[in-house]
C-alpha cells in the first residue's frame, strides 16, 4: 500500500478580471437549489483540488488519498459531540473523595496558577451528585444516572484523561472540530472527506445533525476553511426538509430544473476554462448534488419506514425533532455511505443545578447514545463504525455558587481533565484508560490531548495525521497542530 504523498497547495489565486464570486453567482442564479449550492454539497467530484497543484496521496477522485496509506479500522464516523461540557465527576470518573471533603476549599496546591471562567479558585469542593455502581466484566464505574449506558460498556473504551488547551466554550469546541481555537480552520470532517472522499454518490461526505440548541463556535465547527467548498459540512434537519431550499419551488417541475441546472452548467463550463478555479468545478458538482438529493433526502429522513422495535430501542418517533431521532439518522446515513455524521447536542453547561441539569440531559440522551451501538452492532456495523461520545472539555470539583448570578449547585469549566468515550471502529472494547487524582482535578496517568484524540480518530480511519496536511502561505497545516502529538495506541485493539 502506497505512503500518502502530498504535494504543495497553492492558496486561493487572485482575480484579475474581477468576475463575480460564487457568493454573488449563488444570489444571482435563481433555478431554486439556494443554500444547498452554497455549501457546496459535493462529496467526491473534485476531492483533490484538481487544477491547484495539489497532487494526491493515490489517483481517486473521491478524496486526495485515494486509499488510506494506514490499514484502516474504521470507514466511518459518528461522533456524538456533547456541547456545553458533561460533568465527568457525575457521571464517568467517581471520586469518594470529593464526597469525604464536601464543603471544604480546595487545597492551595492544587489550584495553584490556574484560571476559571466564573468561581474564584479557592471554592468548596462538590461531591458526586448520583450514586456510582459497576458495570460489564471489568466493573467500569458508572453513575446511576445513565442506566443505558451501563448495558454497553463492554463494547466501549472509556477515556478519563482528556485535556485541552481551551477553557471557555466557543475556542474549545472549535479546537476539538477543528484543531484550533480560533475560526477558519478546516473542520475533522473536512479533513476526513478531502483525506479519503465519499462512498455514496448521492449524500455528501460530511452530514451535521443538530439538537439542544445553538453552539457556542457555530457553523465554523463545520467550515471546510481553506479546503475545497465542497467538503464543508452539510447540515440535515431532522424534521420537514432536511436541507432547506432543496425542493424546487411550487410551478417549478423536474424537467424544466434539469434544464436550468444543464445550462448554467454549460456556462459555468466555459468560465472554468477561462479561469481555471476549481471552485467553479466546485459549484458545478453541487447542483449536481442537490438535484440527485431531491429524490434521495426524502427517502433517508423517513424514519417510519424503520420497525417498531428499532424506534422503540432508540426512544425515537417518526418526524420528531431530538436527539433520538438524529442518533437513528445517523446510523441511515451511515449505512448509505456517508463517512463523518457530525451529531452535535447542546445543553451540557451547567453553572447551576447541576444535578438538575444532568438529570434532564441523561433522559435526553442515554437511551439513544446507547442504543446507537446497540442497533450499528446487531447490524453488524459497528467493527466498521467508530462512534465518539464527549464534550469539549471537564467540570470543576468545586462548586460554583453566586448570588449576583442567581447561580448555585454547579460547577465551572474544567481544562484539566474530562472523560469521553469511544465505540466500534478498532478501539478495545470494556476498555478503561487514564486515571486522575484523587480530587479529579488533574490527570496523573494516560494524558490524552486534543490533538492526540484527533490523531487517534485519523488512525482509525487508516490516515497519518502527520501526513494529511496543505501548505497554506508557507505552513505545512494539519488538524493536529505542528507540535508532536500521538495516537493513543492503547485504545485501539
Amino acid at each position: 500500500m502506497s505512503k500518502i504523498q502530498l504535494q504543495e497547495y497553492e492558496p486561493e489565486i487572485m482575480n484579475p478580471l474581477n468576475l463575480k464570486t460564487r457568493r454573488h453567482f449563488f444570489q444571482d442564479c435563481g433555478v431554486g437549489v439556494g443554500k444547498i449550492a452554497l455549501a457546496s454539497l459535493l462529496a467526491g467530484g473534485m476531492g483533490a483540488l484538481q487544477s491547484k497543484k495539489v497532487s494526491a496521496l493515490g489517483t481517486s477522485g473521491d478524496g486526495v488519498t485515494g486509499q488510506p496509506n494506514i490499514l484502516p479500522r474504521a470507514k466511518r464516523v459518528i461522533y456524538m459531540f456533547m456541547a456545553g461540557a458533561p460533568s465527568q465527576l457525575d457521571l464517568f470518573d467517581y471520586k469518594p473523595r470529593l464526597a469525604e471533603l464536601e464543603g471544604q476549599p480546595i487545597p492551595p496546591s492544587v489550584i495553584a496558577g490556574q484560571r476559571y471562567a466564573f468561581i474564584q479558585p479557592d471554592a468548596a469542593i462538590l461531591g458526586p451528585q448520583f450514586k456510582f455502581s459497576k458495570h460489564g466484566s471489568g466493573g467500569a464505574e458508572v453513575s446511576d444516572l445513565l442506566p443505558w449506558f451501563s448495558k454497553i460498556v463492554d463494547d466501549v473504551s472509556i477515556l478519563k484523561s482528556c485535556t485541552t488547551d481551551q477553557f471557555n466554550h466557543a475556542p474549545a469546541q472549535l479546537l476539538f472540530n477543528t484543531g484550533n481555537g480560533i475560526p477558519g480552520r478546516p473542520s475533522m470532517g473536512s479533513w476526513v472527506s478531502y483525506g479519503l472522499g465519499c462512498e455514496a454518490q448521492d449524500l455528501p461526505a460530511f452530514v451535521v445533525l443538530q439538537s439542544g440548541g445553538g453552539l457556542s463556535g457555530g457553523a465554523s465547527l463545520w467550515s471546510s476553511g481553506f479546503l475545497p467548498g465542497s467538503h464543508q459540512g452539510v447540515p440535515f434537519r431532522s424534521s420537514g426538509d432536511p436541507i432547506l431550499n432543496v425542493a424546487n419551488p411550487n410551478g417549478f417541475d423536474r424537467r424544466a430544473q434539469r434544464e436550468s441546472i444543464d445550462l448554467i452548467k454549460k456556462l459555468n463550463h466555459q468560465q472554468l476554462s477561462l479561469v481555471n478555479d476549481p471552485e467553479i468545478e466546485t459549484r458545478i458538482n453541487a447542483y449536481e448534488m442537490a438535484y440527485r438529493m431531491q429524490s434521495r433526502a426524502p427517502e433517508l429522513m423517513d424514519t417510519s419506514q424503520e420497525t417498531e422495535a428499532t424506534l422503540k430501542l432508540y426512544g425515537a418517533k417518526p418526524g420528531e425533532k431530538s436527539f433520538a431521532n438524529n442518533c437513528l439518522l445517523a446510523r441511515r446515513l451511515a449505512e448509505r455511505g456517508v463517512r463523518f455524521i457530525q451529531v452535535y447536542h447542546n445543553g451540557w453547561d451547567h453553572h447551576s443545578n447541576v444535578k438538575g441539569g444532568l438529570t434532564k440531559q441523561c433522559r435526553t440522551t442515554d437511551q439513544a447514545s446507547a442504543a446507537l451501538i446497540m442497533d450499528l452492532k446487531q447490524r453488524g456495523m459497528l467493527d466498521d463504525t467508530l462512534v465518539i461520545w464527549g464534550g469539549e472539555f471537564g467540570r470543576t470539583p468545586m462548586v460554583e455558587a453566586s448570588a449576583a448570578l442567581n447561580r448555585s449547585g454547579g460547577r465551572d469549566h474544567h481544562p484539566q481533565a474530562f472523560t469521553m468515550w469511544f465505540a466500534g471502529g478498532g478501539m478495545k472494547r470494556g476498555f478503561c484508560m487514564g486515571k486522575t487524582d484523587e480530587l479529579g482535578f488533574n490527570i496523573i496517568e494516560g494524558k490524552s490531548h486534543v490533538h492526540d484524540i484527533q490523531a487517534t480518530i485519523l488512525r482509525c480511519l487508516g490516515v497519518d495525521h502527520e501526513k494529511l496536511s496543505v501548505n497554506v502561505n508557507g505552513l505545512q497545516v494539519r488538524l493536529t497542530g505542528v507540535e508532536k502529538h500521538h495516537v493513543i495506541s492503547d485504545l485501539i485493539a
